[in-house]
């Protein structure tokens, strides 16, 4: 068994594969203040619950946009785990050719993502995240990554509303009845839901303009069902897109 990390800046999930099946996932807040001790207690207390055995993982993989949480995680891994993890970075296979002006820019998160819809779906791909932000990415139908577009996430930017405007509440992400709020919760549900499926309309429809072929755009992250319910541009959702991705590069990097 493989144990796989995809640490984002307010949620980490994590999984456990055998073999190509996912056995179970664990979302998990994000805590850079937490030791490797502190880690390898919350997993121990994981695996039990799902009556898996720790002994068993082979090999750990982390993808991670959170720089400072690495070396706890590293030693977590070789204390808990007896293995050195393979951390995604440059320098690691990834099957792709990435067309950035600076490779080593783009997001751990963003290669895995791209690797693993690749690899799934063929291309071409428009791959967007919902995650702390909103990523899209291109992949072309010969496995180049050429790029892509970086916006504010749903939560992260609600978050931003409610905190600069004293007299706005927070509320519950979903599709108010009409577009015009009658209140200012539903105006805020409007706002925010059909501010951000169009946005996410807007953003594909200019690039497929720009690829050729009629790439398909797959959603991934936790807000993914959410708004792909309110627009007919996404065409596959795969809240486990990023976690496959691991589990592939694993392969590619195998012995």
């Amino acid at each position: 068994m493989i144990l796989v990390f995809d640490v984002g800046n307010t949620n980490m999930v994590i999984g456990v594969y055998k073999g190509e099946n996912l056995l179970t996932h664990w979302r998990v807040r994000t805590d850079t203040l937490r030791t490797c001790d502190e880690y390898g207690m919350m997993l121990k207390s994981l695996f039990e619950h799902d009556e898996l055995n720790l002994k068993e993982i082979q090999a750990v993989v982390i993808s991670s946009v959170v720089p400072t949480l690495m070396m706890e995680l590293e030693w977590m891994s070789r204390k808990y785990f007896a293995c050195k993890p393979l951390i995604i970075g440059p320098g690691v296979k990834n099957g792709l050719a990435i067309k950035y002006e600076n490779p080593r820019e783009v997001g751990a998160d963003r290669v895995v993502n791209a690797v693993a819809a690749f690899q799934k779906y063929g291309g071409p791909l428009i791959i967007i995240d919902f995650g702390t932000a909103t990523t899209f990415c291109v992949v072309n139908e010969k496995g180049e990554y050429l790029g892509g577009a970086i916006a504010p996430g749903i939560i992260i930017s609600t978050e931003a509303l409610v905190s600069k405007a004293a007299k706005l509440p927070r509320v519950e992400l979903h599709r108010p009845r009409s577009l015009i709020g009658k209140n200012t919760i539903t105006s805020m549900q409007a706002g925010i839901m059909y501010g951000f499926v169009g946005q996410v309309e807007g953003i594909v429809n200019r690039m497929k303009i720009e690829i050729e072929g009629n790439p398909r755009v797959v959603a991934t992250g936790g807000l993914a069902s959410v708004i792909a319910r309110e627009t007919d541009v996404i065409d596959t959702i795969d809240q486990f897109l990023t976690l496959d991705g691991l589990r592939i590069i694993f392969e590619m990097n195998r012995g």
